[in-house]
């Protein structure tokens, strides 16, 4: 759903005073707590946080009328943590899962998500991130273990499942911080192998576990065992649809091209960034890295002799990564590191390649889209 302009509200909202005034008397609007918060969620899950921060705070007013805490208002506390992440503000978003973590330590009331948050959010890192993740882990498994004991009902093997996906992820979290930040500690491979193992053993169809796996193989420079790793991984979702909830989400897909480059599985990560550029066409990060691949698949071309084909992969290549920089522009992206490396990537393109000119491109569109009727007619 797309948002609604401020100033269409506005005017409706004068509108609609102006008639009301005319018809009836105004009364005063009453609303449950519950229900603002039910409100507030729906807005987020459209993509209107803007909306969706304005009944919460309503919600936490009602809930937590005075300045002392009191575990009623957790509930707003954790949407509110989550709606200031969407609107891209973290340390808002830290100081309401800090407050929620002290009014629920145990996560007795609302369980382990403040605890995540605060893991991924948390300024410090380390051994701080991996606190938290631990807390979160901790909870689960105490969730885990009371569903499991109530394992006949439907609904209960359904919210097992999705808690037993949290667990996994919080496990790879877990090894990632000690694949990172504190991967000079003497135990950071051990940790990393205990840690993704376990998740391999909570979510054994989940397609992170296998991707984190695959990611400590590569930094092992084990790199058939991170291939198979990342096919396996792929392979779990590769075919479903696009809202499927097995497929994981648009960042850690991201990160998945990544390893696949680094595993010169650059097929396989084109595929992936293809998907994701049909699914979000603003992603610069998606259009930066599919310029890229594109450039490497051309670079393995031209060493096998096969220079046609590698002339048009770095026509595509320069296409993507163009895209890129507009979208950097427009957006007011800020990486310096990528616009650097995408300058010099299509420095080096133009200088193979020559300008750019707009038949080209036409030229390019028109031959791939011959391509792909060629293949429906050899289908048929």
């Amino acid at each position: 759903m797309a948002k609604t302009k401020p100033q269409d509200r506005a005017q409706r909202s004068k509108k609609n005073a102006k008639n009301g005034a005319a018809n009836e008397t105004p009364k005063k609007k009453t609303t449950s707590p519950e229900a603002l918060l039910v409100q507030a969620a729906a807005l987020l899950q459209t993509s209107q946080p803007e909306e969706a921060l304005v009944q919460a705070k309503r919600a936490l007013g009602l809930l937590q009328p005075t300045s002392e805490p009191t575990t009623a208002a957790l509930p707003a506390l954790n949407l509110l943590g989550e709606i200031n992440v969407e609107l891209g503000d973290p340390e808002a978003a830290r100081e309401v899962f800090y407050a929620a973590a002290a009014l629920d330590p145990d996560g007795v009331f609302e369980g382990a998500e403040k605890f995540l948050w605060l893991a991924q959010l948390n300024e410090e890192g380390g051994s701080e991130s991996v606190r938290w993740f631990e807390k979160g882990v901790e909870v689960l498994k105490r969730e885990i273990g009371e569903l499991e004991e109530r394992m006949k009902k439907p609904e209960v093997a359904e919210m097992l499942e999705e808690k037993k996906q949290k667990m996994a992820n919080a496990l790879c979290g877990i090894a990632e911080v000690y694949m990172t930040d504190l991967s000079w500690e003497e135990d950071a491979e051990r940790r990393c192998e205990a840690a993704v193992t376990e998740a391999l053993l909570v979510a054994p169809e989940s397609p992170e576990p296998l991707q984190t796996l695959a990611s400590i193989r590569i930094s092992q420079t084990k790199i058939e065992d991170a291939r198979t790793a990342l096919g396996m991984s792929m392979e779990l979702w590769k075919d479903l649809d696009p809202d499927d909830p097995q497929v994981p989400d648009f960042s850690t897909r991201i990160s998945l091209s990544r390893l696949l480059m680094e595993a010169e599985m650059e097929d396989e990560a084109i595929e992936v960034l293809e998907r994701l550029v049909g699914e979000n066409d603003e992603s610069v990060e998606a259009w930066y890295l599919g310029g890229w691949c594109l450039h490497l698949l051309a670079e393995k071309q031209k060493a096998a002799g096969e220079q046609d084909t590698a002339t048009t992969l770095q026509r595509a290549s320069r296409d993507w990564l163009e895209n890129c920089l507009k979208l950097y522009t427009m957006l007011e992206y800020e990486d310096d590191r990528l616009k650097e490396h995408t300058d010099e990537l299509l420095q080096g393109l133009n200088g193979t390649l020559g300008p750019a000119t707009g038949e080209e491109d036409e030229q390019w569109e028109d031959t791939d889209g011959e391509e792909d009727e060629d293949a429906e007619m050899g289908d048929t």
